[in-house]
C-alpha cells in the first residue's frame, strides 16, 4: 500500500487532518486500532472554541453541530454560594463557545470521510513505524488477519498518549514533561432537565463541581473526587448529594436530579512531549499533549495542531516542495500548547480544593476568585483564553498572539 500521508488514530486530530487534506486533493490513509462503533460510542465531553466551530463549518462538517449543539455566550463561576456570570461574548467582541460532545464531532468527521471515499482502516492492530527519519517512512500493521505495509511521505501520530508513535523519538531527544493532580473527576450522564443555560464552575469547601448540558433530556455533570477512588463506592444517592451540596446557592436554587445513565472517574494530569516531530513523523492531539479538562482545551488544541500548521505545511510541500513550515511545526505548535497548559492549570488550581490546603492557601484561592470576578481586565483575560486565543497567519511566518 502507498499513500501520501499515513495517519495513525481516528480521533478528532487524525480525522480532521485527513478531511482537510482531502479538500486540498491530498490523499491519506487512517489506521485505527478500534472499531467504528467503539470510537463513535466512547462518551466524551466537548466545549468547542470559536475557532473550532468556525473550522467545522468552513470545512463542511458543521451542519449537525449547528442544529444540535448548544451555543453559550458565557460561563458562571460560583464560590461562597454566589454565582458570577462571565459574559465572554461581550468581553471577546462577539465570540462564543459551543457545547457539542467530542464523540459527536467524530461521528460527523467519520461520515464525511467515508462519504468522500476516504480510507479509514478500523481494527488495524500491531501497528509499528519504520524509517521515520528517512524520505519514505513506513507503517506496518495487521488488518483482516494479514500483514500489511503502508509506504508514505509523512506519518502523523494521532494515536493518543498510549500509542506507538511517540516512542519513535529517541530517548536522547524526547523530553516528556508531566504533572499529576491529586484529584480526579467523577462524571455522570443523567436523565434530567437542563439545570442552567450556561456551564457552572463551582468552588466549594467539599470540592469542585461542574454543571454542564448535553441535550434537553440528558445532562453531563462532574464532581472532584480522590483520583484513586473506586467508582463502586459512589452510589447514585451519594453523587447527587455531593453535587447538590457543591452547587447550592444562597438564593435557594436547587439542582434537578434523575436516573444516572453512566458514571466514571477520570484522572487529572498535564503532559507535553517536546519536540512534536522527528524526521518525517509528526504528532498531534493527545499523542503530543494532554491538559486537564477544566480549561476545555483538549480537542481544541488537537484541531489547532492539524489545521493551523500540519495541513498548511503539507499543502505547501506538495505545491512548492518546501518543507520550511513543517520543519517549524514543533516550535509553532508548542507556543500555543504551553499557553493552553498555563490556562488549564490556572483554572484547575483556582477551582479545586486540595486536601493539603492550609487556611492561608484557601484564603488566597478565594481571593483569586473574588478578584477575577470583579476585575474587567481579569475577566477579559479569562474569556480570551477560554474562547480560544486568536491566531494570525502570514505567508512566511506564524505568530501566536
Amino acid at each position: 500500500m502507498k499513500t501520501k500521508v499515513g495517519i495513525i488514530g481516528a480521533g478528532p486530530a487524525g480525522l480532521m487532518l485527513s478531511h482537510l487534506l482531502h479538500l486540498e486533493g491530498i490523499e491519506s490513509v487512517i489506521l485505527e486500532k478500534r472499531s467504528r462503533k467503539d470510537i463513535e460510542g466512547t462518551i466524551r465531553a466537548g466545549v468547542l472554541e470559536q475557532g473550532t466551530v468556525d473550522l467545522l463549518i468552513a470545512s463542511g462538517v458543521g451542519e449537525r453541530m449547528m442544529r444540535e449543539g448548544h451555543t453559550h455566550h458565557g460561563i458562571e463561576l460560583q464560590f461562597n454560594g454566589v454565582r458570577h456570570r462571565v459574559n465572554m461574548h461581550e468581553l471577546t467582541e462577539g465570540k462564543s463557545i459551543m457545547v457539542y460532545p467530542q464523540h459527536e464531532v467524530i461521528k460527523d468527521l467519520v461520515a464525511a470521510r467515508l462519504k468522500a471515499g476516504g480510507e479509514i482502516l478500523f481494527n488495524a492492530d500491531n501497528v509499528s513505524l519504520h524509517d521515520v527519519d528517512k524520505q519514505s517512512p513506513k507503517i506496518r500493521f495487521q488488518y483482516d488477519d494479514s500483514d500489511h505495509e503502508l509506504s508514505c511521505d509523512f506519518i502523523i501520530g494521532c494515536d493518543g498518549y498510549h500509542g506507538p508513535s511517540r516512542k519513535e523519538i529517541p530517548d536522547s531527544i524526547r523530553k516528556e514533561k508531566q504533572h499529576i493532580y491529586p484529584f480526579g473527576w467523577l462524571g455522570i450522564l443523567a436523565k434530567t432537565s437542563i439545570a442552567n443555560p450556561e456551564l457552572i464552575y463551582s468552588n466549594h469547601d467539599r470540592g469542585f463541581a461542574l454543571i454542564s448540558t448535553r441535550t434537553p433530556e440528558i445532562q453531563r455533570h462532574y464532581i472532584q473526587v480522590d483520583r484513586n477512588d473506586d467508582i463502586n463506592i459512589w452510589s447514585d444517592d451519594r453523587i447527587w448529594t455531593e453535587l447538590k451540596a457543591r452547587v447550592e446557592t444562597s438564593d435557594g436554587w436547587t439542582l434537578p436530579d434523575g436516573p444516572i445513565l453512566q458514571k466514571n472517574i477520570v484522572s487529572m494530569r498535564s503532559f507535553v512531549c517536546e519536540p512534536m516531530q522527528y524526521g518525517r513523523l509528526f504528532f498531534a492531539g493527545d499523542a503530543a499533549h494532554i491538559v486537564p479538562p477544566t480549561g476545555a482545551k483538549g480537542l481544541n488544541l488537537a484541531m489547532t495542531d492539524v489545521h493551523q500548521v500540519l495541513q498548511r505545511g503539507i499543502e505547501r510541500f506538495y505545491k512548492t516542495g518546501s518543507e520550511d513550515l513543517l520543519d517549524r511545526y514543533s516550535d509553532i505548535a508548542l507556543r500555543r500548547v504551553w499557553k493552553a497548559q498555563r490556562f488549564s492549570n490556572y483554572m484547575t488550581t483556582m477551582l479545586h480544593r486540595n486536601v493539603n490546603h492550609s487556611p492561608f492557601e484557601r484564603g488566597i484561592q478565594l481571593s483569586e476568585l473574588d478578584y477575577v470576578t470583579s476585575s474587567r481586565a481579569a475577566l477579559t483575560s479569562l474569556s480570551e483564553n477560554y474562547i480560544g486565543l486568536p491566531l494570525e497567519w502570514e505567508a512566511e511566518r506564524t505568530v501566536f498572539i
